[in-house]
C-alpha cells in the first residue's frame, strides 16, 4: 500500500487538495458513463482510461476491496429515441447492442470493470422517489405541459461548480423560452410521454426521466447521499453536473460529492472534435490502424486535465514509445511483484501518481527503469530480471505492458489484413532452411517478402525473432 497522500484538483474548489475520504474503508466514486446509441468515440476512450487510472491508484492506496467505482449507463434519452426511430429498431435492442460494443471497446483498452454499472431504466423507482422529494420541498413543480421541472431559484447554491451566476445565465437565455417554465433556467426532471415513446408510470402521469435526474438517483442509490468523488468529461460540468448537485442536495439536504474531477477535451489536429467538422473518430476506427494499447498509452501521455490533441503523428509517437518499453522486456521472463515502498523508483512513480494522477511523469519513471534493464542485460541477468519485474509491476498501475513482448510485437490492429503469425513463422522456418543450405537468394527473397508485408526480422544468438513494423 502506498504511504503517501493523494492530492487531487477539486473542480468544486478550483484547488489541488489532499484527498481525505469520508471513510477510508469505503472510498466511493461515481463517473458519468455512456449514452448508448452509437459506438464509443475517442472522447469516451479518454473518460474510460482516465477514470480507470484513478480507480487503479485508489485501489493501490486503499485496497481494492475498500473502493467502490460506479459508472452508469444512460439507456433512455432523446438521442436514443431518435436513433431507434431512424433505424426502425426497438430501443432495448439498440441500447443492448451498443452496451455490448462499449464493453468490447473497454476490454480491448484494458479498462477494469467498475464495481457496478447501473442502467437508468433499472432505477425508475429511485428516480421518481427523488423527484417526489423535490416536489414535497417545493423545489420542483409540474408545469402546464405536464412535465415536472426543477425550480432553480429555490436552490441558492446553483452555479457553485461551474462558477456561473444565475443572473448572468438568465439574461443570456433566448427570448422564446418555454412558456410553461416559471424561470428560463428551470430544467426537466420528468418528461410526459409522447405517442410511440417508451414511458413509465409516475405520480405525474406516464413519462420518462430527464437526463440529469438519472445520475442523481443512480449515484445516491449506489453510494449514498454523500460520497467522495464524482467525475466525468469537462463538457459535463455545466449544465449536467451543476444540475446533479442542485437535484441531489435539494432532495437530501446533504452535501452531494466532496471532490469533482473532470478530464479535458479531445482535439483533432488542434481543432475541436466534432461530427460537423468531419474529424470525429470512434475507438473502433482508431484501432483499425493502431493497437488498443497504443491508444491507451497515448491518452496517458497528457495530464488528464489538459486538452488531448489527437493526430496520427502523436499515435505514431505513442507506438514508438511503447515499443521502446516492450523492447526492454524482450527475452526476459517477468512476473508482477509486490512493490517495495522503499525503492527509489517506486517512490518516484507513486509521487507522480499521488500528485493529481500525473501519468506523464509516471511514464518517465518507467523509461528510467527500462534504461536500467538495458544497462544490465549483458552483464547482470539477475539485476535485469529484477528491474524488468519492477517495470511491469509499476506499469500494471497504468494498465500497460501486461502482454507478452513477443505477442505485442506480433499483434495486428483490428483492421490489419497482414500476414498471420503462423504464415510468418513458416516463412521464417523456410528462410532458416535456405540459409543453412547456403541458398542466400531464397533467404533474401523471403526476408524481402516479409519486409514488404511490414514484418521485420531480427537475427540473434537464440534464433530469429520478428515484429510488425
Amino acid at each position: 500500500m502506498n504511504t503517501g497522500m493523494i492530492a487531487i484538483h477539486n473542480n468544486l474548489t478550483k484547488q489541488k487538495q489532499p484527498f481525505q475520504p469520508i471513510d477510508p474503508q469505503n472510498v466511493r466514486m461515481y463517473v458519468c458513463g455512456m449514452t448508448v446509441y452509437d459506438f464509443c468515440h475517442i472522447g469516451h476512450a479518454r473518460v474510460l482510461v482516465v477514470f480507470d487510472i484513478i480507480y487503479r491508484h485508489l485501489c493501490h492506496e486503499f485496497g481494492q476491496s475498500h473502493v467502490t467505482y460506479i459508472r452508469n449507463i444512460t439507456d433512455i434519452d432523446d438521442k436514443i429515441i431518435a436513433r431507434a426511430n431512424e433505424n426502425n429498431e426497438d430501443i432495448t435492442a439498440l441500447t443492448s447492442r451498443y452496451i455490448t460494443a462499449m464493453n468490447e471497446d473497454a476490454e480491448r483498452l484494458g479498462i477494469l470493470p467498475p464495481s457496478t454499472e447501473p442502467k437508468a431504466t433499472d432505477h425508475i423507482a429511485e428516480i421518481t422517489a427523488m423527484i417526489q422529494a423535490l416536489m414535497d420541498k417545493n423545489i420542483a413543480y409540474q408545469a402546464k405541459s405536464g412535465d415536472v421541472l426543477y425550480a432553480v431559484k429555490q436552490f441558492p447554491d446553483y452555479g457553485k461548480l461551474s462558477g456561473k451566476k444565475i443572473e448572468d445565465l438568465r439574461s443570456g437565455e433566448r427570448v422564446d423560452i418555454d412558456e410553461s417554465k416559471r424561470d428560463p433556467l428551470d430544467f426537466v426532471l420528468w418528461k410526459m410521454a409522447k405517442p410511440g415513446e417508451p414511458s413509465w408510470s409516475s405520480p405525474w402521469g406516464e413519462g420518462r426521466p430527464g437526463w440529469h435526474i438519472e445520475c442523481s438517483a443512480m449515484s445516491t442509490h449506489c453510494l449514498g447521499n454523500h460520497f467522495d468523488i464524482h467525475g466525468g468529461g469537462m463538457d459535463l460540468q455545466f449544465p449536467h453536473h451543476e444540475n446533479e448537485i442542485a437535484q441531489s442536495e435539494g432532495a437530501t439536504g446533504e452535501t452531494f460529492a466532496n471532490v469533482w474531477i473532470h478530464n479535458g477535451f479531445v482535439r483533432i489536429d488542434d481543432e475541436k472534435m466534432s461530427k460537423s467538422l468531419g474529424n470525429f473518430f470512434t475507438i473502433r476506427e482508431v484501432t483499425e490502424k493502431y493497437a488498443p494499447e497504443v491508444l491507451r498509452y497515448f491518452i496517458l501521455t497528457s495530464h488528464y486535465r489538459s486538452p488531448l490533441n489527437y493526430s496520427d503523428v502523436h499515435l505514431d509517437n505513442a507506438k514508438a514509445a511503447l515499443t521502446t518499453l516492450y523492447t526492454a522486456l524482450r527475452g526476459i521472463t517477468v512476473q508482477n511483484i509486490a512493490l517495495d515502498d522503499n525503492d527509489a523508483y517506486v517512490q518516484s512513480f507513486m509521487k507522480a501518481m499521488d500528485d493529481d494522477f500525473n501519468t506523464p511523469e509516471a511514464l518517465s519513471v518507467l523509461f528510467e527503469i527500462a534504461k536500467e534493464i538495458n544497462l544490465h542485460r549483458q552483464t547482470d541477468n539477475a539485476k535485469a530480471q529484477n528491474f524488468a519485474n519492477l517495470l511491469i509491476s509499476l506499469a500494471s498501475q497504468l494498465g500497460i505492458l501486461q502482454s507478452d513482448p513477443e505477442s505485442y510485437f506480433q499483434q495486428t490492429s483490428s483492421g490489419d489484413e497482414g500476414l498471420d503469425a503462423s504464415t510468418v513463422e513458416q516463412m521464417i522456418a523456410d528462410r532458416n532452411s535456405a540459409r543453412a543450405a547456403k541458398d542466400f537468394a531464397t533467404s533474401d527473397r523471403l526476408r524481402d517478402e516479409l519486409l514488404a508485408n511490414n514484418i521485420i526480422l531480427e537475427d540473434g544468438k537464440d534464433g530469429t525473432s520478428w515484429r510488425r513494423k
